[in-house]
């Protein structure tokens, strides 16, 4: 029996605490799995794995259960659950760590902040480590840094035959090329080392915030400070609400470098328009991280529509400011990523993350909490992606990929998709993992 060869818990229906373990932080999906292995260990993964392909599971893997379309739980098959499996060591003489898959980005945070050190982590802290990177990690500290695939070192990771195996650019040169930006598809990795950098503890960050009738001339405004600034300063525009208020239109920023040059780099952003507060200053790396964390909580249900824009044409902005103005839920968001600086200048070829000559990467984010009302939200963002299609550059973020974009998982890899099918048939040719943006093993 598995149970007696794990050292984590298996649950089952009926088992106490199962109800707790299916739950994933987007509440719209509400799954019954079969089993569920906390796994405590890579031994643990390796018994799992072995025990769901004899008996035919389907698998779903969860690091931190913060996937949008919902890839960490399913209905009938087998939770392999990393989440217990935290454990971070930092190499400051090295600035490196390693940290297992179950770690989430606040995890991985407050430990290397205790060295002034980080790697780029996304913009939320409580989303897992694991499937950011896998499928790219577009962050606060990209256009300085990279993305977090371009700052991965190394990845252990279990395979479909139960294997282990270490991928790095002296091990398994080709699985490593395949991780860093093909998602789930390989493997499960069970821990992932990073490069890191000097930052902070304080950095400059925050964000000044305008009113929504301002946001077309926010974003055209937006669109030409980011092809003039400077790697150290990430800025993304967002469209929000604060707690009991209207739709607001928000320069959100990370400047990473010396805080005596950030102000005038920053000045621009503060001189724009007459902001309805400015709350960009001084402040720790990890509040940066946790801007965005009291706005998505775990137990709303989310649908997300997004992709990539080659640019902000004015045209394009008026889509913008069309749907803000009609969102149906106030918790829903809209937040424009950017591909600038660091990020954009890594070779296409070098791993599989393809997709760097599209600087704006906007994601559509309808929250709401009545599953009654699904319909609704659920057709806003669809509708509001619909616009943008003349202006889309025919390329996805999988990250930000919903449940039903199943025949864009293709643009998501680019120009990558025929190697990394071609990897798919080595390392998975049975496509045991395929709850993931999934690549069809080559024929």
């Amino acid at each position: 029996m598995l149970r007696g060869r794990l050292r984590g818990r298996l649950l089952g229906p009926g088992d106490s605490g199962y109800d707790e373990a299916r739950k994933v932080w987007n509440g719209m999906f509400d799954r019954r799995p079969a089993l569920i292995a906390h796994c405590a260990g890579t031994a643990d993964v390796i018994a799992a794995v072995n025990f769901a392909r004899e008996n035919r599971f389907s698998v779903a893997v969860r690091g931190g259960g913060h996937s949008f379309p919902g890839h960490s739980v399913c209905d009938g098959g087998f939770v392999i659950d990393l989440s217990a499996m935290r454990g971070i060591r930092v190499d400051p003489a090295t600035r490196t760590a390693r940290a297992q898959a179950g770690a989430k980005w606040l995890d991985f945070d407050h430990e290397t902040q205790a060295f002034g050190l980080a790697t780029t982590g996304g913009t939320a802290s409580d989303t897992g480590i694991a499937g950011l990177t896998l499928g790219g990690g577009l962050g606060w500290l990209s256009s300085k840094c990279g993305l977090t695939v371009d700052n991965l070192v190394s990845a252990d990771l279990v395979l479909a035959d139960g294997r282990f195996l270490t991928a790095s650019s002296s091990q398994n040169q080709d699985l490593f090329w395949g991780l860093r930006g093909g998602s789930g598809n390989f493997g499960v990795v069970t821990s992932f080392e990073y490069q890191l950098h000097a930052v902070g503890p304080t950095i400059l960050g925050g964000m000044v915030i305008h009113p929504l009738a301002k946001a077309g001339e926010m974003l055209r405004f937006y669109r030409e400070f980011t092809k003039v600034a400077p790697d150290e300063l990430t800025t993304y525009a967002g469209f929000l609400n604060p707690p009991g208020g209207d739709t607001v239109a928000a320069l959100v920023c990370c400047y990473c470098g010396p805080l005596d040059k950030g102000e005038e780099v920053v000045r621009p952003l503060r001189a724009f328009g007459s902001p309805l507060q400015d709350v960009l200053g001084p402040m720790p790396y990890m509040a940066q991280q946790s801007l965005t964390d009291a706005a998505l909580p775990a137990g709303s249900h989310y649908y997300t529509k997004g992709g990539f824009l080659a640019d902000l044409s004015d045209q394009a902005v008026d889509v913008f400011t069309e749907y803000l103005a009609t969102k149906p839920s106030p918790l829903s968001a809209v937040l424009i990523q950017t591909v600038c600086g660091a990020a954009s200048r890594v070779d296409p070829q070098a791993m599989a993350f393809a997709n760097r000559k599209f600087p704006y990467a906007p994601v559509i984010v309808s929250q709401w909490l009545d599953p009654a009302e699904s319909e609704v939200h659920v057709r806003w963002a669809r509708d509001f992606w619909k616009a943008l299609q003349p202006f889309a550059a025919g390329a996805a973020y999988v990250n930000d990929l919903s449940h039903d974009d199943q025949d864009r998982i293709r643009s998501g890899y680019g120009a990558s998709y025929e190697r990394l099918a071609a990897l798919k048939k080595k390392y998975d040719p049975d496509n045991f993992f395929r709850l993931n943006p999934n690549i069809t093993p080559a024929p």
